[in-house]
């Protein structure tokens, strides 16, 4: 068995290395290494997330689960409350970039759109059962609201249609096209997110102002008008490399 896995590690690290690219649809569900905040951060300072499961890609090629993703700050504006009476509080922002991902050595810039980000509660919410009497089969619920039974293979969403399958290696789905976010017919990893799972979950009083697109790619800013925007250590993203763009290896 121990031989089987390194020969299919092996095999897939190569097959990496002799294409080392991403192209869609492919998706990267990561987490973060580090808390990154409005209040401190400063442009050029690095972040650092990992992959949360193993990523097949078109090929036969794979990126392991715990890959790095390395990135840089963009602009960090802090909120500073106004006293004036019946003012309008000034925009906080925060925003970073997702520059590459790293896998054996190979160096593979990212053209990324952040299709959902989640918190480190909504997160932990989503890979724990809920404690009930009534459900004996420890069912989580995925970020975005799809059933999934540790048990079972299909993934269910709330009306009960399966919308993805639980696998050995972690979750896989065909993207649902909501709330700006696209569809997929080639099945991706999701890990802790629902097939549909599109925006920002568990973040009070901060919206997406941008996720990232073709004109400028890679690009995640968070704004709000109540405190300064944060993505705490033990955030989740899902990734999703865009259309018709291609990572190639830097040399």
């Amino acid at each position: 068995m121990l031989r089987s896995l390194t020969a299919l590690v092996f095999a897939s690290s190569v097959a990496f290395a002799q294409n080392p690219s991403l192209t869609a649809p492919a998706t990267l569900p990561v987490t973060f290494i580090k808390t990154i905040s409005a209040n401190h951060a400063k442009i050029g300072d690095p972040i650092e997330a990992k992959t949360i499961q193993r990523v097949q890609l078109p090929g036969g090629s794979s990126i392991p689960s715990g890959a790095r993703v390395l990135g840089h700050v963009v602009s960090a504006n802090n909120f500073t409350y106004d006293k004036t009476p019946y003012a309008h509080q000034k925009v906080s922002s925060l925003s970073v970039h997702f520059d590459s991902i790293q896998v054996n050595g190979q160096v593979v810039p990212l053209n990324v759109t952040v299709r959902a980000i989640a918190t480190p509660i909504a997160t932990w919410d989503a890979q724990r059962p809920q404690a009930s009497d009534m459900d004996p089969l420890s069912t989580t619920t995925q970020i975005g609201g799809d059933q999934l039974i540790p048990s079972q293979s299909e993934v269910r969403d709330m009306d009960g249609d399966v919308v993805a399958y639980n696998k050995r290696d972690g979750v896989y789905a065909h993207l649902i096209p909501r709330g700006g976010c696209d569809g997929s017919d080639v099945e991706v990893p999701v890990a802790i997110f629902s097939a549909s799972a599109c925006g920002a979950y568990g973040f009070a009083n901060v919206s997406l102002a941008q996720r990232g697109t073709a004109e400028q790619p890679s690009t995640l800013t968070l704004v709000s008008t109540h405190s300064s925007p944060e993505i705490w250590k033990h955030s989740t993203a899902l990734l999703e490399v865009l259309p018709q763009q291609t990572a190639s290896l830097e040399r």
